[in-house]
């Protein structure tokens, strides 16, 4: 068992950690490549660069959003965030795994604040699977890896807790662990290939869609046309 531990923890680890990295990285070279050709190919370069970063800001902090549209839905999936993306990042654990394993380190969390945060994750991943299962609005527009997701994201907080918090013998924590580690880097393995890479393409999602506006020649005077919306801002 012990073998399989540091096997998990130690060249899995790496291999998953590459994997997910060289991952986003080949999504965010092509995303940008596929940004320059676009421009390049567009009559209309000028870019409302302003308004792209206000916007792109608007999507990363959404704080003035939130209450626009699906006010409950929004703010559990702002705060799910939250957790998912800082818990992993700066728990001592992780940091101190990262720091054997390819010898680079940063800034941790105390312990207190990844319990709570580890605690409203699991909470607002159950609320976001029970809403998409129970909500007409949601099934309609749901595929099967959205109710898989916030499960599956869960599984690390949820053996992460037990292991940290909860007085458990020898063998169930080598197994609870085992089971912590095997899920993080199957997520690892994934991320670059579902849409949970959208982690990655946000900062690019409203140049996009603005070029996507100029790119055909004209498409977007065409489309403000048939909307009956020429000469309009849209």
């Amino acid at each position: 068992m012990q073998q399989l531990m540091e096997f998990v923890a130690g060249p899995l680890f790496r291999l998953t950690f590459a994997i997910v990295l060289l991952g986003l990285l080949r999504i965010v070279v092509l995303t940008v490549w596929g940004v320059i050709q676009a421009r390049r190919q567009t009559d209309d370069k000028v870019m409302p660069w302003k308004l792209i970063s206000e916007n792109t800001v608007g999507w990363l902090v959404p704080v003035l959003r939130l209450w626009m549209t699906r006010p409950i839905y929004s703010v559990v999936s702002f705060v799910f965030h939250i957790g998912l993306i800082l818990v992993p990042i700066f728990l001592f654990g992780h940091v101190q795994l990262i720091r054997e394993s390819i010898g680079i380190g940063w800034p941790v969390m105390s312990d207190n604040l990844a319990d709570i945060l580890t605690i409203i994750t699991m909470i607002t991943a159950l609320a976001l699977f029970l809403g998409r299962l129970f909500s007409k609005e949601a099934r309609f527009i749901s595929r099967p890896q959205d109710y898989v997701w916030p499960i599956l994201l869960a599984i690390p907080f949820v053996t992460g807790y037990v292991c940290n918090n909860m007085a458990i013998g020898a063998g169930v924590y080598q197994w609870t662990m085992l089971f912590h580690m095997l899920s993080a880097e199957l997520i690892f393995v994934f991320i670059p290939f579902t849409k949970i890479a959208h982690c990655v393409l946000v900062p690019f999602s409203q140049m996009v869609s603005s070029l996507g506006w100029k790119f055909p020649p004209k498409s977007g005077e065409g489309v403000a046309e048939t909307l009956g919306k020429k000469e309009m801002p849209v």
